[in-house]
């Protein structure tokens, strides 16, 4: 195995909450009330659709994507939904630094270090740069590819937060068999003083429809012991997961470059946690949303040494 190379799960495709649009030379992020899955691949711009998106559409019967059913490779909660406070540099899309609210992981002119880590509103680089709260939630959509997983990708404390709590609680009333557990993302919509008592979206994780919690416990130990009988080894794929994501300093690779790019920093952020970009009710200010790119672009070109 490559050191120094993350190795994560196999993503065939990402799940958002709306689109950026391009409008005055920018492209700025769409207020959407519902999901889309896309494809990793870009055609004049724009993430091409997943098949599942129609798909989905269509079952639902009104057109609009709000839940989709799906469930978890791993058992342990926090190889599912992975999420630290971030920086990254805008034009590379790379990290710059990544931590937990203890310790960091730091890009500096020595290599990478490990410092303290004072949360974004307590790091005067952290309030320069940028920092958020970031998080990667993989899923499995259907039964082609069980292996395979769409990526949700998001900055919203309150997607972050909800999809953290329901991953340890579905874990621990499951007796350990998350990954068997038949569940939905849902689209939860809700007002704050921050938004202006306009709607908000968040991501939320609850029992598959049909199913009641415990019918939902009942088919996730009657599929665990099948996968048992064929011989599939779901604590082994829990450690060789663990061990990929610890191979690595840092998750994202410069591969995901666009995705960080316009989801991470979108030319105007939401506010109260709510979805940047093909995530984002776009209600933040577009001004201070410049003014932390302008500094940011200052940190990038004092490390690259031009002097600007």
């Amino acid at each position: 195995m490559l050191k120094g190379l993350a190795i994560t799960p196999p993503v065939i495709g990402r799940i958002s909450i709306g689109r950026a649009v391009e409008k005055n030379g920018k492209r700025l992020p769409e207020r959407d009330d519902q999901f889309t899955i896309t494809t990793q691949v870009r055609n004049r711009g724009e993430w091409v659709l997943h098949p599942f998106d129609d798909a989905l559409r269509k079952a639902g019967g009104n057109g609009k994507l709000r839940s989709i059913p799906v469930r978890v490779l791993f058992n342990d909660s926090e190889l599912n939904l992975r999420a630290e406070f971030s920086l990254f540099d805008r034009e590379t899309g790379r990290p710059v630094c990544v931590g937990n609210g203890e310790t960091c992981k730091r890009v500096t002119d020595e290599g990478i270090e490990t410092l303290p880590c004072l949360s974004p509103d307590g790091c005067p680089f952290g309030k320069a740069g940028g920092c958020k709260s970031y998080g990667r939630l993989n899923v499995v959509i259907g039964d082609e590819d069980e292996l395979g997983s769409f990526v949700f990708r998001t900055t919203s404390y309150n997607s972050i937060r909800t999809l953290a709590a329901r991953l340890r609680y579905f874990n621990a009333v499951s007796g350990g068999l998350l990954a068997t557990m038949p569940l939905e993302l849902r689209l939860r919509g809700k007002s704050t003083t921050q938004s202006y008592r306009s709607a908000i979206y968040y991501v939320d994780l609850v029992v598959q429809s049909g199913f009641t919690l415990q019918e939902a416990i009942a088919r996730a130990r009657e599929l665990d012991g099948e996968r048992k009988a064929s011989g599939f080894d779901q604590a082994a794929l829990d450690a060789v997961a663990r061990a990929g994501f610890g191979n690595g300093a840092f998750e994202e690779t410069g591969d995901d470059v666009p995705a960080v790019v316009e989801e991470f920093y979108p030319e105007a952020d939401g506010e109260d946690g709510t979805e940047p970009n093909a995530g984002g009710s776009g209600l933040g200010d577009a001004s201070a949303a410049s003014g932390l790119k302008a500094k940011l672009d200052r940190q990038v070109s004092a490390r690259r040494g031009d002097g600007k």
